[in-house]
C-alpha cells in the first residue's frame, strides 16, 4: 500500500477534491483492471477516453481518480485529482510508486526510425559479456539479466516499465537499454525516468498513420533528447540531417558518430561480406559479424556508447567482434543449394533500401535477389507505393504479399504497393495474398547462388487477419521450403 500524496509527488495539480492522505493498493489506466482501493487515472487516447469508465472504475473500488476533467458526479468517499496531462501525471506516479527504480541504474533510451531493436540488443549482449547484470526493454523481447519476458509493444507503457525497471533494480542490473518509440515519447510513457544516455539512430518516413506530418514526427523524437538531464550523453548520427536537430536544445553532454562526416566516433567500412565487416573504428581495426552499412552505423553507436559508459577500449573492440545479429534483422541461412536465404524487419522504405543495397553491394551481379515484401494493415498508407518502387527497383524478381493485413484486405494493400512499380519494373513483379505460397514461390523461382530477401516481419512470429493472429515465422517457413527443394 502506498499513501496518495506519496505517489502524486511531482505530478502539477490543477484542482482536488478529497483527500490525498488515503491509502492506495495500485494504479491502473484501464478499468477493467481495477480493484478496491485502486487509482483509476482516466486517459484520453486516440481510440477511446478513459473518461467514460470513470463510473465503472469507482464501482470496482477505485478510491481516487486522476482526470482532466471533472466528471459531472462527484463522491464524497473518493478523491478526485484534476491535471492538465493524465499521461504526464501516469508516468510520473508510476514512477513515484515503484520508487523511482531508474534512479537505481544507468538506463540508455534509443530512438530513430531505424536500428532501435539492433542497437539495445547488442548493447545487452555485449554488456552481459563484459560481465554485468543487464536489462533489455526491446520490441522483440524484456530481459531482466538472464529472465526473459514477452514484449508487446516497442515501448511499454509507464506502468510496466517501471515494474519491470522495479525488478532490475531488486535484480542488482547494473545497465539498461531501452527502445524508445516514437509513441512511447509522443503518450510520455518515458516522463519521469532518470536516463543516463540518449542515443539518435536515423530518421525516414514511418508511422505517418499516427503523426500528422515528417516535421512533427522529427519533433516528438527530439523531445526525448530535450527532456534529457545535464549529467546525461546526447549521442548522434552525424550522417543524418536531422541528427543536429536533435541536440538543439538538450541539456546533455553531446556526442557525434558518423561514416561520412567530421564526427567524436568514425567509422570505415574497409570489407563487407555475407560473413560479415570489417570496420575501423576510431582508428582500431575490427571485424564482426553483422552485415551492411547500416549495420556498421549501429557498431559505431555501440562502440561509442560503451567507451561512454566506462568500457574500457580494446575489451570493447573485443566483445564488438563476438556479437551476435538480433533474431530477424538480416538473419540468413545458406541452403545445400547455395541458395542464401534473408529475413529482415525492413519494414520503412529506408530500411528496405537499405537491406537491398547491402545485399546488390556483396553479391558478384551473376545471382538473383528475389524479393518477398507487403505492407501492414492499418499502418501509413503513403509508404506503401514506395516501398513498391524500392522493391521493384533493387530486385531482379518481388513477390507483393500480405504483412499482418489486419483488417484491411489484402488485395487492396497490394494494389497501393503495385502503385510505385515503374512502367520498366513491371515484368519482374507477381502478386500472391498468401504469404507462406508468396516464400514458397520465391524458393521454386531460386537457383543456386540467388538470394532471396523475405522482408517486413522479420523476428514476429505471427501473421495478423481481422483481429485474429495465427503461427507465421518467416525463417522457419523458408528453411523448411529450402529444405523440400533438397528432396
Amino acid at each position: 500500500m502506498s499513501i496518495l500524496k506519496d505517489i502524486l509527488y511531482k505530478v502539477t495539480l490543477d484542482a482536488v477534491k478529497g483527500s490525498t492522505d488515503v491509502l492506495v493498493s495500485n494504479i491502473h489506466f484501464n478499468s477493467r483492471q481495477v480493484e478496491v482501493n485502486d487509482v483509476f487515472v482516466a486517459i484520453k487516447g486516440s481510440a477511446t477516453d478513459g473518461h467514460q469508465y470513470i463510473e465503472g472504475a469507482i464501482k470496482q473500488g477505485a478510491i481516487a481518480v486522476v482526470c482532466q476533467v471533472f466528471p459531472d458526479t462527484i463522491q464524497d468517499d473518493v478523491t478526485y485529482i484534476k491535471v492538465d496531462d493524465s499521461s504526464k501525471a501516469l508516468a510520473v506516479m508510476a514512477a513515484n510508486y515503484y520508487g523511482n527504480p531508474s534512479e537505481n541504474l544507468k538506463l540508455v533510451g534509443v530512438t530513430g526510425t531505424n536500428g532501435k531493436t539492433t542497437i539495445a540488443s547488442l548493447l545487452y549482449q555485449l554488456f552481459k559479456k563484459a560481465g554485468y547484470k543487464v536489462g533489455l526493454l526491446s520490441t522483440v523481447k524484456i530481459m531482466v539479466d538472464n529472465t526473459t519476458y514477452p514484449a508487446t509493444h516497442t515501448t511499454p507503457d509507464s506502468l510496466t516499465i517501471n515494474k519491470y525497471l522495479k525488478t532490475m533494480s531488486e535484480e542488482g542490473v547494473e545497465f539498461c537499454f531501452m527502445e524508445v518509440s516514437s509513441h512511447g515519447i509522443h503518450q510520455n510513457r518515458t516522463l519521469g525516468l532518470k536516463f543516463e544516455g540518449g542515443i539518435f539512430t536515423n530518421l525516414s518516413h514511418d508511422h505517418l498513420d499516427y503523426h500528422d506530418t515528417f516535421a512533427e514526427y522529427r519533433d516528438v523524437k527530439k523531445r526525448f533528447f530535450d527532456q534529457l538531464p545535464k549529467t546525461a550523453f546526447a549521442l548522434t548520427n552525424g550522417d543524418d540531417k536531422n541528427g543536429s536537430v536533435m541536440l538543439q536544445n538538450t541539456k546533455a553532454k553531446t556526442y557525434t558518430y558518423a561514416l561520412k562526416s567530421y564526427a567524436d566516433y568514425k567509422a570505415q567500412i574497409l570489407e563487407n561480406q555475407f560473413n560479415g565487416l570489417l570496420l575501423k573504428l576510431n582508428d582500431n581495426e575490427v571485424w564482426v559479424r553483422l552485415i551492411g552499412t547500416f549495420n556498421a552505423y549501429n557498431i559505431l553507436a555501440i562502440f561509442a556508447t560503451a567507451e561512454l559508459l566506462g568500457l574500457e577500449k580494446q575489451e570493447t573492440l573485443r566483445l564488438i567482434s563476438e556479437l551476435e545479429s538480433v533474431s530477424g534483422r538480416f538473419q540468413f541461412m545458406i541452403s545445400d543449394q547455395k541458395i542464401t536465404a534473408i529475413v529482415d524487419y525492413a519494414h520503412t522504405p529506408d530500411a528496405l533500401q537499405n537491406v537491398l543495397e547491402t545485399i546488390n553491394d556483396i553479391r558478384t551481379k551473376n545471382e538473383e535477389v528475389i524479393t518477398v515484401v507487403g505492407c501492414g494493415g492499418d499502418r501509413d498508407k503513403t509508404k506503401r507505393p514506395k516501398m513498391g518502387h524500392i522493391a521493384s527497383a533493387l530486385s531482379t524478381k518481388v513477390v507483393f504479399t500480405s504483412d499482418n493485413p489486419r483488417s484491411e484486405v489484402p488485395e487492396t494493400i497490394i494494389e497501393d504497393i503495385e502503385k510505385g512499380v515503374e512502367p520498366q519494373n513491371f515484368k519482374k513483379t507477381l502478386s500472391i495474398v498468401d504469404r507462406k505460397q508468396a516464400i514458397k514461390t520465391a524458393c521454386q523461382l531460386a537457383n543456386p547462388n540467388d538470394i532471396i530477401l523475405i522482408a517486413g516481419k522479420g523476428h514476429e512470429t505471427y501473421q495478423e487477419v481481422k483481429g485474429e493472429r495465427s503461427d507465421f515465422d518467416d525463417f522457419k517457413i523458408v528453411k523448411e521450403f529450402l529444405k523440400q527443394l533438397q528432396k
